[in-house]
């Protein structure tokens, strides 16, 4: 199999897609902005305080000349903004002056640039939280087309692996959505089989994790899988989806044709989905630390537009993964 990443990057720098990196303070992210240009990965814009990004561009010794410099105090889209935002959220009981100081603000211009079609993207989260990262995307953006959720995943590559999609796997959700139901459970599973398929061009396999393969174990906890299993599949008859299924039976050919005999997914799952998350971010951590996994994310899924959070101990490298995963989201379908 081709290098995944390689395989985005070449969808990315094909795409020429425009994504905003809206914390130029920060010393990585002026860098990742830069070779993101430098490698053709798209239009960048970089969104902060000119003189913070001019401090991190001296810290870090940047070069970006091939990158837009946006300061949303002196943008003369900055009223613009504004006024677009107080009209989404003046049902909310926003005034006009609180509007103008949240589009100041970079994570708002941003996303104000996305939802404007000024940009395709967004990525953040070096020095902001998860929920600082998504609100304004939710507040602006809202979720994609029948879809109520917006969830996460992490592309996990295992090195020599015969499992999943020659050791590539999504793993869904391992970084947000804490306790779904089973109608959140069932949408998570659509809209990460969507990911697979947009992302790498493979047919996806999905299974519904649990702790019972086929009835061999009774729980509650068991009937939320089994339930959302049977409203992925009315949902999407189109889609390989199965379960409940064991981690085991969902990966091993033997495992899966003995506990689950006649399944599509079993023994030849690529895309995990998890009952909640305890299970997925713990199985994450351990498939990065043990298998000596690459883990990528966590990446936003569902919304109308591609808005992406970043772990706040990344590098600049991660943050220029994430951007081209991100451009390659924006591909309009």
């Amino acid at each position: 199999m081709m290098n995944v990443m390689e395989g985005i990057y070449a969808k990315a720098r094909a795409a020429q897609k425009t994504i905003v990196l809206p914390e130029g303070r920060d010393p990585r992210v002026v860098q990742a902005a830069a070779d993101a240009a430098a490698q053709n990965l798209g239009k960048i814009i970089v969104v902060d305080k000119k003189s913070d990004i001019e401090k991190a561009v001296r810290e870090s010794g940047a070069d970006l000349s091939k990158v837009t410099v946006i300061d949303p105090e002196t943008s003369p889209k900055l009223e613009e903004y504004a006024k677009l935002f107080y009209e989404l959220r003046k049902s909310k009981g926003i005034t006009e002056e609180k509007a103008l100081e949240t589009v100041k603000d970079p994570l708002y211009f941003g996303v104000m640039m996305v939802y404007t079609g000024e940009a395709d993207g967004q990525v953040s989260g070096a020095i902001h939280s998860t929920a600082d990262t998504v609100r304004p995307a939710l507040q602006v953006l809202k979720c994609a087309p029948g879809t109520s959720i917006v969830s996460s995943f992490f592309v996990m590559i295992v090195p020599d692996c015969e499992y999943g999609e020659k050791g590539l796997f999504i793993y869904s959700d391992s970084g947000l959505v804490i306790n779904p139901n089973s109608n959140e459970l069932a949408e998570i599973a659509i809209t990460s089989a969507k990911t697979m398929r947009q992302l790498f061009d493979v047919e996806p396999r999905v299974a519904m994790l649990s702790f019972s393969t086929k009835g061999s174990a009774s729980d509650p906890l068991i009937d939320k899988v089994v339930e959302a299993t049977r409203i992925a599949k009315e949902r999407a008859p189109h889609l390989l989806i199965d379960g409940e299924l064991q981690g085991d039976a969902a990966l091993v050919p033997w495992i899966g044709e003995r506990k689950a005999p006649g399944s599509e997914v079993a023994g030849k799952a690529n895309v995990l989905i998890f009952p909640d998350l305890n299970a997925g971010n713990i199985a994450y951590k351990l498939t990065e630390r043990l298998a000596k996994a690459e883990a990528y994310g966590p990446v936003l899924q569902g919304l109308r537009k591609p808005v992406n959070d970043l772990s706040r101990g990344c590098n600049a490298s991660d943050i220029v993964n994430v951007t081209a995963i991100t451009a390659v989201q924006a591909i309009e379908e």
